[in-house]
């Protein structure tokens, strides 16, 4: 049986849209000022498939107990979704760890979505994959923070260094290193992530599945993992992507952000200007 490994460039489904077989989404953290929510309901409305999983964090009830928000937008984006599954769509949750509320609803249906604590999709080539949010495979809890001090720039450390140094030593204490502190912390982020993909395609080799699909880490990834299937759907938060599966069973990461700078059209050359008559 042949692997749909193939992953196309976004813009082969993405610039014209329309219905794919399956899209998977995480991360959209609904209820919090992070959310890209306009960016969501632009997707949307360029994609449509017969099936869309949910895998997770979509709505960010952790927020809820420091001061949640819900603009019209976000409200928008749940009414996107309804209006799919009026036209036909089957929609499926998988709760994550920030709406892990729902997971007292696994296999109900809730206004005919359905709600499970993971599943199995089987794509049009045969391939079978776990879906999961991936947050009970996390072995630091508190760990994906440090993904965030890979952003920290090393003019930023050099800015640092003299005047942590200045006040370390006026107050008696010895030499330290914001950059290899950092760099550190960056060591111990990728650590973390590479564990994550490891536990769960470890999950997907236990279930005698061919790979994984999830989300949770933030970090969007298409690879494969001692010849099993590792793909993340990314977030909403701050990447703005996904997973999609076409009709021949191939899936893509979509990137919207790329497939919209792909997108623009070419800016027209400049005419000559015309002298005066």
């Amino acid at each position: 049986m042949m692997r749909a490994t193939e992953i196309l460039r976004p813009r082969q489904i993405s610039a014209v849209g329309g219905r794919m077989r399956a899209l998977f989404l995480s991360d959209v953290h609904l209820a919090t000022r992070a959310c890209q929510a306009d960016a969501l309901l632009e997707f949307l409305r360029c994609h449509d498939a017969e099936t869309i999983y949910l895998v997770g964090d979509i709505v960010d009830f952790w927020g809820v107990g420091r001061g949640a928000i819900w603009p019209r937008s976000h409200n928008d984006v749940v009414q996107a979704f309804l209006n799919k599954m009026l036209n036909g769509t089957r929609v499926v949750v998988v709760p994550g760890n920030h709406d892990e509320g729902l997971r007292h609803f696994c296999g109900f249906y809730l206004g005919g979505v359905e709600i499970v604590r993971d599943c199995i999709h089987e794509t049009a080539a045969g391939q079978r994959l776990l879906v999961t949010h991936g947050d009970q495979f996390d072995g630091v809890r508190h760990g994906r923070w440090l993904a965030y001090l890979g952003g920290c720039s090393e003019g930023l450390t050099r800015c640092l260094n003299a005047p942590l140094s200045w006040v370390r030593q006026r107050f008696g204490f010895g030499p330290w290193s914001p950059s290899g502190y950092i760099k550190l912390k960056v060591k111990a982020a990728v650590n973390f992530v590479h564990a994550f993909e490891e536990a769960l395609v470890a999950e997907a080799r236990r279930r005698g599945v061919d790979g994984v699909i999830c989300g949770h880490v933030h970090q969007a990834a298409h690879h494969e993992i001692d010849s099993l299937e590792y793909l993340n759907c990314g977030d909403w938060v701050e990447s703005c992507t996904a997973i999609a599966e076409d009709w021949a069973g191939r899936l893509y990461h979509i990137d919207w952000f790329q497939t919209l700078r792909e997108c623009e059209p070419a800016s027209a050359p400049a005419l000559p200007l015309q002298e005066a008559a």
